[in-house]
């Protein structure tokens, strides 16, 4: 297994670095969430979130990583949409409510604030399941009637999906600096996902997979073979139908953990029978 470069990555040479322009602005709205993307987008490595803000990004706007509140941040925020129009990136974080009830900025609809800024953005991406797919707030009967960020966006506005729960932090801030370096989202698939993070199931990239093909399995999370490192597909591993770039990006994930793919960058995972699936024979 490769170690994950981040250059390679997202096609950019030494010269491109050397010669980068001004920062990239982003506006990150939370929509219903948890806060773990923008957690996650805290914590990675190649390159340090610190470097990407320092020198790639500038986020103009985040409820939870703006040092301003209140009347000042959302001032703001609105002076952003005027001083660079059709050129900051639009960052979701969650799914959006059926209903103002559910959630308010500022006083304003959530809802009616995405729309406002996609309008006027470069580009939108969803960073997590909840954007992307409706996740965990639209599962079963929640009360929130929640949808994706597709369901509001203008048609013409472009539109990026990153999901996970959450997504990898080298592929949030990865997707962001295609932006800032080329200008544009990257290649999407059918799906509209970054097809450099999500070209592959998680399966094929496991580290664990000539166990499979090998027929070595894990029977329970405590037996030898799990302490042998073997694979995890009998005890419910979804890592054959879930793509995203957890194994094939080289750092330690759920499997490294020792337990099972829960699909999380798929659509509905939270409706599909639970954090892993019944034991195979």
């Amino acid at each position: 297994m490769t170690q994950y470069n981040w250059l390679k990555a997202i096609n950019v040479n030494e010269d491109m670095l050397i010669k980068t322009k001004q920062r990239l602005p982003v506006i990150w709205i939370s929509a219903l969430d948890c806060t773990g993307c923008k957690e996650a987008f805290t914590r990675s490595f190649e390159p340090t979130t610190l470097d990407t803000i320092l020198n790639f990004i500038s986020l103009e706007y985040s409820e939870l990583l703006s040092v301003a509140s209140g009347d000042r941040v959302e001032a703001h925020k609105e002076s952003i949409f005027e001083k660079y129009s059709g050129e900051y990136i639009l960052a979701i974080e969650g799914s959006i409510p059926g209903s103002d009830e559910f959630l308010m900025i500022g006083g304003k609809s959530v809802r009616e604030e995405i729309i406002h800024a996609a309008k006027r953005a470069k580009a939108v991406i969803a960073f997590g399941s909840c954007s992307a797919w409706g996740g965990i707030p639209a599962a079963g009967k929640n009360p929130t009637n929640a949808v994706d960020i597709r369901a509001i966006i203008p048609e013409e506005v472009p539109v990026a999906l990153v999901p996970g729960c959450p997504p990898i932090p080298e592929v949030i801030i990865g997707t962001l600096l295609h932006v800032h370096f080329h200008g544009e989202l990257p290649e999407l698939d059918k799906k509209l996902r970054p097809k450099v993070y999500y070209q592959t199931t998680v399966h094929m990239a496991c580290h664990r997979k000539p166990y499979f093909d090998q027929k070595l399995f894990a029977e329970s999370y405590d037996d030898e073979g799990a302490r042998k490192g073997y694979c995890l597909f009998k005890i419910g591993c979804k890592g054959p139908t879930a793509f995203n770039a957890c194994e094939s990006m080289g750092y330690d994930r759920c499997i490294s953990a020792g337990f099972s793919c829960i699909g999380c960058s798929e659509r509905g995972f939270w409706d599909k029978g639970g954090f892993y699936g019944k034991r195979k024979k």
